[in-house]
């Protein structure tokens, strides 16, 4: 019961630091470095935090040497994840940005703890647990059929430049298949950083690594797109949480790294979205965070009513 109200908790958070970082990236002018500053926040968070849990930084190579490559690649699945969503928005529109990802997010998880992979606990995929993922992801398209907040979820909120744009049906075609690619990295990455808190005996150290790899591969990003004095900054009046993005997301990976020991890859994936279409609905409801407000739907509440059905089966039945 705890993992599954820390994994609502973590999810709530996900949008909120969305709206956090739409507000960071309009005060910097670039996705990517309003990106590299959360991930670079999120990382000294995370290394405070485990100086005083383990008193050191550093992994010893002979850990690093017996240990397969991808335990250490988390960090820059998460970049190429966020890269996606960047760059499927224009092409897909809103709604598609939050479906295929999901769709990805949901099979990834649930084949990750049919097979074991990456260490993952075993669950084997039942013609009940798969009724209980198309009833998740039944009840996501019900809730993004609301207005107003699908663009908080894909994380182009007050991205005023970008347009919609209607290419060939192949190329659309290619996109969505992206889009699910991108969705499939996601649950990866929570799967690797999950067992790399295992090996290290610190998720609070996994969770460090993963953001320092993430930082290393934005600061890449950002010195070949663009040097990073040359870009154009928004001089009006900023908020002072635009800048905590960072420790949200370090809490969310930190939370990933718990729970998929403890309930699997697949089902931490589900209880995190359910937690992320509930902060999502809430922001609009509210005007958290200087956002429009926009009043919930009995839709949208029908839709994240049909998802906690979707959980109920996949766990209990």
């Amino acid at each position: 019961m705890l993992a599954i109200l820390i994994g609502l908790v973590i999810g709530i958070g996900l949008p909120m630091q969305t709206s956090i970082n739409s507000r960071l990236r309009s005060a910097l002018g670039s996705p990517f470095l309003a990106s590299l500053v959360s991930f670079g926040i999120g990382t000294a968070f995370l290394a405070v935090m485990t100086l005083i849990d383990q008193r050191s930084l550093l992994i010893g190579m002979p850990l690093i040497r017996t240990q397969p490559f991808w335990l250490w690649l988390g960090g820059l699945l998460g970049v190429i994840y966020l890269t996606g969503n960047i760059m499927l928005f224009p092409k897909l529109g809103s709604v598609q940005t939050v479906i295929f990802p999901v769709l990805g997010q949901i099979l990834a998880g649930l084949l990750i703890d049919d097979l074991g992979l990456f260490y993952s606990p075993i669950s084997q995929l039942t013609v009940v647990r798969g009724l209980g993922a198309l009833l998740v992801i039944a009840g996501v398209m019900i809730t993004v059929a609301g207005n107003g907040w699908l663009e908080r979820i894909t994380g182009q909120a007050g991205l005023e430049t970008v347009a919609e744009e209607t290419p060939r049906a192949a190329h659309l075609m290619l996109w969505r298949l992206f889009g699910i690619f991108a969705g499939v990295l996601s649950a990866t990455q929570t799967a690797v950083n999950g067992h790399l808190g295992e090996v290290l005996g610190s998720k609070i150290q996994a969770a460090y690594v993963s953001f320092l790899v993430g930082t290393v591969t934005l600061i890449v990003i950002v010195l070949v797109l663009r040097p990073p004095l040359m870009f154009q900054r928004n001089h009006g009046k900023s908020p002072w949480w635009m800048w905590i993005g960072g420790l949200l997301g370090a809490l969310f990976v930190l939370g990933n790294v718990y729970l998929v020991p403890v309930i699997g890859t697949g089902f931490a994936v589900i209880i995190v979205l359910i937690g992320l279409m509930i902060g999502s609905l809430l922001i609009d409801q509210f005007g958290w965070l200087s956002s429009e407000k926009n009043p919930v739907t009995l839709l949208q509440l029908g839709g994240l009513l049909v998802m906690i059905i979707g959980v109920v089966v996949i766990r209990l039945l």
